[in-house]
């Protein structure tokens, strides 16, 4: 799992990098917490679903957002972060030029930035959304969402209510041409405190789910 290096909008980006099995493979980039609540590209969420995404061949990436770690610049609330992981994406298509397909995943925090960057980038195929914080960000953006995804919550999560989360959700299904997967944990609070495993075993079902079903397409193409 090689360290890199790359150049972001605030200066140096510290990030993993694991390469795909195949040229054709897709890639993927995981989005860590809240920086300012102890968030890191090592949280235990970001880590095992690199690794998910890793068992699945993907080149996958997963990197510190700005002032985090070795990466340069400040907490930008947000703005600065999505050019982060624009910029993130940028550096690991241009290493896989022939990858066909691109997936975002996010905790928390790194939900909400990497929606954004799923309404940017027409390439992003799909999405895991883990603990989207619907009642403290603004998600009016996903007007119209434009990739199929997962999203799924903990409840007992007493940061971010269940309530917005099934509002945001209810949105996003009204969309026609995308399907949205929500998946409520019984007993997972916002950090998925004891239930991690569980997570990412719903994350990779999922996963598994959604390429199998592409590759059909694929193949009837």
């Amino acid at each position: 799992m090689p360290e890199v290096i790359f150049t972001g909008p605030a200066g140096r980006i510290e990030g993993r990098y694991q390469p795909p099995k195949t040229r054709t493979t897709p890639v993927a980039i995981v989005l860590h917490p809240h920086p300012q609540f102890g968030g890191t590209m090592n949280n235990p969420l970001t880590y095992q679903m690199f690794y998910m995404f890793q068992r699945h061949g993907f080149g996958v990436l997963r990197f510190n957002f700005r002032g985090v770690g070795r990466s340069q610049g400040e907490f930008d609330h947000g703005q600065g972060e999505l050019s982060d992981a624009a910029a993130a994406l940028d550096w690991l298509q241009s290493i896989n030029p022939d990858s066909r397909a691109c997936w975002i995943a996010g905790i928390s925090f790194g939900a909400w930035i990497g929606m954004q960057l799923l309404m940017r980038r027409p390439e992003i195929e799909g999405f895991i959304s883990v603990a989207p914080p619907a009642n403290l960000y603004d998600f009016s953006f996903l007007a119209p969402c434009p990739s199929s995804g997962l999203i799924i919550h903990g409840d007992q999560d007493k940061v971010v209510p269940q309530k917005d989360v099934q509002a945001l959700v209810d949105k996003l299904k009204t969309q026609k041409g995308i399907t949205i997967d929500h998946q409520i944990m019984p007993g997972a609070n916002h950090f998925f405190s004891d239930h991690g495993e569980e997570l990412i075993e719903s994350c990779d079902s999922y996963l598994t789910r959604r390429l199998a079903m592409i590759e059909a397409e694929l193949a009837e193409d």
